[in-house]
């Protein structure tokens, strides 16, 4: 069964100054967190089939391959390895959608969309990630906001100290 955890957040631009940014495919490491360097790995940098590596560390990466693309709007990513899906997922795919406010402001939906393997293995897995996986792509959208706001890569303290503002 295919599972979807989303978030939106404003973001303090116009959705053209947003779409520029979001549609550039090799700066995913300035705005999700964790992701240390990214690596265009296509020819084509924009369109559907335009894939990067996302790095955690110098040798661990995800494979992001761009699957639907709607200019000036947004593109949804399959995450993988290869052939294979990105564990521990049987199909994971990353959402990144931008939406006009009427306010020279951005929404922007974060949507993490996947299925696990395992059967009832799986079901339980999901379950105790459940809590974590909603944490993550708040966290890619509150740090692609404090990106686009600054021009600044989000760093993990920048992150906590925004979260910690809200509060």
């Amino acid at each position: 069964m295919t599972r979807e955890v989303s978030t939106q957040i404003e973001i303090d631009v116009p959705r053209a100054v947003a779409w520029e940014k979001l549609s550039d495919i090799s700066l995913a490491h300035n705005y999700v967190p964790g992701i240390v360097k990214t690596e265009v790995v296509s020819e084509g940098t924009r369109g559907v089939g335009a894939s990067r590596y996302v790095y955690r560390n110098a040798k661990t990466y995800i494979q992001e391959t761009v699957v639907e693309w709607d200019e000036g709007s947004g593109f949804l990513i399959r995450l993988h390895k290869g052939d294979k899906p990105a564990p521990p997922f049987r199909a994971a795919s990353f959402r990144y959608q931008l939406a006009d406010t009427g306010r020279d402001k951005t929404l922007f939906t974060a949507s993490l969309e996947y299925e696990m393997p395992w059967g009832a293995l799986g079901a339980w897995l999901e379950k105790k990630m459940e809590k974590t996986v909603a944490a993550t792509v708040r966290d890619v959208a509150t740090a692609m906001k404090l990106y686009y706001e600054t021009g600044a890569p989000t760093t993990a303290a920048a992150l906590q100290a925004y979260k910690g503002s809200l509060r």
